[in-house]
This record gives structure tokens, sequence and C-alpha cells, in this order.
């Protein structure tokens, strides 16, 4: 265990000096480990459907062992649905890679993954975003490739848009399957995994 905590902390560093330099293709990067220092930086934070009326309710919590906890309780009422957590500005190009590979555990819902970039939808930020299922109380390695993300503004998805890994500005995670009731993802590490 400290071998791995040791690892993680000595890559969150790497991935916060190095965050604006390109992945070159083949090469592992770390993306967001979630050790103290790295966690501070990229300022998780939690924005619920509450901004648009509803009632659901999410927090997030990093252990001293660096695994994020993003749980909480989703709410349909009042046209709400979704909970989510993502990061202040980054500057990520992660052009090298294929995708990301997240360490997760689960409730056995599909949480999203979402990236924004420079692109904007009515002059407004906008997201990209995919999915990925979990195994109920189970650490499981996913991957998510980059070809698979679709651009999206407030629920309506805008398949025309075209995401570009090379210029990330905001990470962010997703719970918005119209399921009612608590829910709980833990999650290890993100990193990229080598590009063809």
């Amino acid at each position: 265990m400290a071998d791995c905590r040791s690892m993680k902390t000595c890559s969150a560093i790497f991935a916060t000096v190095f965050a604006c330099l390109p992945v070159m293709a083949g090469e592992y990067q770390s993306v967001a480990e979630f050790a103290p220092g790295e966690s501070e930086k990229l300022d998780w934070r939690i924005v619920d459907d509450g901004i648009m009326g509803g009632l659901s309710q999410g927090k997030r919590e990093i252990d001293k062992d660096g695994i994020l906890r993003f749980f909480g309780t989703l709410s349909l009422e009042n046209n709400g649905g979704f909970s989510s957590l993502r990061t202040g500005d980054v500057n990520l190009d992660l052009s090298g890679a294929d995708g990301v590979t997240l360490r997760v555990r689960g409730d056995g819902r599909t949480y999203q993954l979402r990236f924004s970039t420079d692109a904007e939808y009515r002059g407004r930020e906008m997201s990209f975003q995919a999915g990925f299922p979990t195994t109920k109380g189970e650490w499981t390695e996913v991957k998510v490739l980059f070809n698979r993300f679709v651009g999206s503004w407030r629920g309506t998805e805008l398949p025309d848009k075209v995401f570009d890994p090379a210029k990330i500005r905001r990470i962010g995670l997703q719970l918005a399957d119209k399921k009612q009731g608590p829910f709980e993802l833990q999650v290890d590490w993100i990193r990229t995994y080598p590009g063809s």
C-alpha cells in the first residue's frame, strides 16, 4: 500500500508540473491521482441540478489514500436529474492518447466522464461526454475512447461538435441516468492509455 500511495503522489506531482505539455503517442500520462496537493490545484467542486431548480444533492470527499468519493442522492423532482463533480480551469493536451482509463468502484450505475474544451454553443461553454459502467462494490478499470465523446449542452446532444483532446479546459464526472435514489462512485485515478 505504501508503494502504491507513493507512486500516486509522484504521478500527481508529475501531472501538476507537466500538465500543459502534450502527451506523446505510446506514453502514459496521469490526468488525476487525487493526491492532496493535486486535488487543491484542480479545485474539484460539486455542481447539481439545483442551478436549474432541481433537488439532487451531491457531495465529494478525498481520503488520505487519495481515493475520490462522489456520492449523494439523485432526484427527478422539479425537472432535475443530475449531479456532477468538475474541476476548475485546467490546461491539458492529451492528443497523443486514444482515450483514458479510470480505476473505479461504483454502485452498478453508469456514470459520465466529461471534458470541456474551447468549444462553445451559443457563446457558452459546452462539454463532451461519454458513459462508463460500474460494477457494484468492485474495483474495475474502465477505458473510455476519445472517439466516443459526444458534444452536450444542458442535456442536449450536439453530435456535430468535435472533441479536441488537445484543448481540455475542464474535467468532470456526472450521474444523469434518470434513476432516483442514493449513488456512490469511488475513483482511484484517471490516466491516459497510449495512442496507436
